[in-house]
C-alpha cells in the first residue's frame, strides 16, 4: 500500500473502511441465522439418515442389521438430534435474547417442506417394504439433504435482507 508520509490517502482509507464494513456486514448476516454450522450439518446428516433407518425398522426381513438394531439406532439418533436441537436454540436465545421462531418464515417455504418432507423420508420406507428396492431409500436421503441445504440457503438470504 502507497502511503502519503506514512499515512493512507484518501482513496485508500476510503476503502480500507469499505471493505470492513463489508466485512462486519456479511459476519453480522451470518450471525443472525440461528442454526450454527454444526447444527446445520447434523440436521443434515440427521434427515439423510432417517429413510436408511426407517426402511431398517419397516423391513420384512432383517435388512443389514436386526430390526431391533435398527429401532436402537432410530431411538439413539433421535435423542441425539432432539438434545442438540436444545442446545442450538438456547445459544440463539443467549446471543441474542429471542426464542427461536419457525412462524416467521414464509409459509409458502415451509408448509411444503413440513408436509413433503416427512412424506418423502416416511413414504421411502413404505416403498422400500412394498418392493425390496434400497433405491427408494437412498433418494429420499439425497432429496432430505438437498432440501436441508436449500433451506437453509434460503434463511440465511431471508436474514440476511432483514439484517
Amino acid at each position: 500500500m502507497e502511503t502519503n508520509g506514512g499515512r493512507p490517502t484518501p482513496e485508500q482509507a476510503h476503502t480500507a473502511l469499505a471493505d470492513a464494513e463489508h466485512i462486519r456486514a456479511s459476519a453480522a448476516a451470518l450471525s443472525a441465522t440461528p442454526w450454527p454450522t454444526w447444527f446445520f450439518a447434523t440436521l443434515t446428516l440427521y434427515i439423510a439418515a432417517l429413510p436408511i433407518v426407517y426402511g431398517g425398522v419397516m423391513a420384512d426381513e432383517d435388512w443389514l442389521l436386526t430390526r431391533s438394531t435398527w429401532m436402537g439406532i432410530m431411538v439413539a439418533v433421535t435423542a441425539v438430534y432432539v438434545a442438540l436441537l436444545a442446545v442450538a436454540a438456547k445459544a440463539w436465545r443467549d446471543k441474542t435474547g429471542v426464542a427461536l421462531r419457525l412462524d416467521v418464515l414464509p409459509k409458502r417455504a415451509t408448509l411444503p417442506l413440513a408436509v413433503g418432507l416427512p412424506s418423502i423420508l416416511v413414504g421411502s420406507a413404505f416403498a422400500f417394504r412394498a418392493t425390496g428396492w434400497p433405491g427408494w431409500l437412498i433418494a429420499a436421503s439425497v432429496i432430505g439433504a438437498a432440501a436441508s441445504v436449500g433451506f437453509h440457503l434460503a434463511f440465511v438470504r431471508l436474514h440476511r435482507a432483514s439484517a
